[in-house]
C-alpha cells in the first residue's frame, strides 16, 4: 500500500494513527498542500478531489476521504478494532467522529481559510475569529456531551481508542496550534493526553514526520 498525505493535515494525521494502531506501514509520498501540490496534474489524475489522504491498495484500488479508508482498513485488518461490535457501540463512535469531522474540521481547513483570505479578503484576525468561533462552538458541544455520558471512558467510547479519538486527537491539535484556549474542554484533553500516551498516536504527530517542517 502507498499512502498520500501531508503532516499537517488533521485527516492525514487521522489515517497515520488507524495506520499505526493496525500495525501497517505503507510507503509514503508527500503532498504538499500550502505549495498547492494536491492541485497538480499527477495528483488529481490520482484523486480528482485535490484532497489529502489518499491510499492506494496493494491491488491498485485509490481510497479517499480518510473515514471510509479507517473503515476500510477496520474491515480489511480487523484488529484491533476500531469500531465496537455492537451496533450501539458503533453507531456512537461514528456519530462523535462525524461531529468531529464533519461539522468542526472542514469549515476550517486549509482551502476554507485561503477562499476566505484570497476571495472574500478577510484579514488575519477575521480568518483567526472564523476559525475559533467554529472550533469552540463543536469543542463545546463535543465537551457536554462526552462530559455527561457513562459510555465515555479513559477514551471517548470505553477504555480503548476508536475511530472516535482518532478523530478528536488531531483536531485538538489543530485547535493548539491556532491558538484556541483549550482550558474549557477537560474531557476532550483528558483523552486525547491518554491517547498520546500511546506509541501509535505518538507516533503519528505531524511534529515527527518526514515531511514536517
Amino acid at each position: 500500500m502507498k499512502v498520500y498525505g501531508y503532516f499537517r493535515s488533521s485527516a492525514s494525521y487521522r489515517l497515520r494513527i488507524a495506520l499505526n494502531l493496525k500495525g501497517l506501514a505503507p510507503d509514503q509520498a508527500f503532498v504538499h498542500l500550502r505549495r498547492a501540490e494536491q492541485r497538480a496534474p499527477d495528483y488529481l489524475a490520482l484523486n480528482p478531489e485535490g484532497l489529502v489522504p489518499a491510499l492506494v491498495t496493494d491491488d491498485g484500488q485509490v481510497l479517499t476521504q480518510s473515514l471510509a479508508i479507517i473503515e476500510w482498513l477496520d474491515e480489511r485488518f480487523p484488529l484491533p478494532r476500531l469500531l465496537p461490535e455492537d451496533a450501539d457501540g458503533r453507531v456512537r463512535v461514528r456519530s462523535i467522529a462525524l461531529a468531529i469531522a464533519c461539522d468542526i474540521h472542514p469549515i476550517d481547513n486549509l482551502r476554507v481559510l485561503a477562499y476566505l483570505r484570497d476571495r472574500l479578503g478577510l484579514d488575519q484576525a477575521a480568518r483567526d475569529a472564523w476559525y475559533a468561533h467554529w472550533v469552540t462552538e463543536g469543542l463545546t458541544a463535543l465537551e457536554t456531551r462526552l462530559a455527561r455520558d457513562p459510555a465515555t471512558g479513559r477514551f471517548c467510547h470505553g477504555d480503548a481508542p476508536t475511530l472516535a479519538d482518532i478523530c478528536l486527537v488531531p483536531q485538538l491539535a489543530n485547535a493548539a496550534r491556532m491558538g484556541c484556549p483549550l482550558d474549557a474542554y477537560p474531557t476532550l484533553t483528558r483523552i486525547a493526553a491518554a491517547a498520546d500516551t500511546l506509541p501509535a498516536f505518538a507516533a503519528a504527530a505531524p511534529g515527527r514526520q518526514p515531511d514536517a517542517e
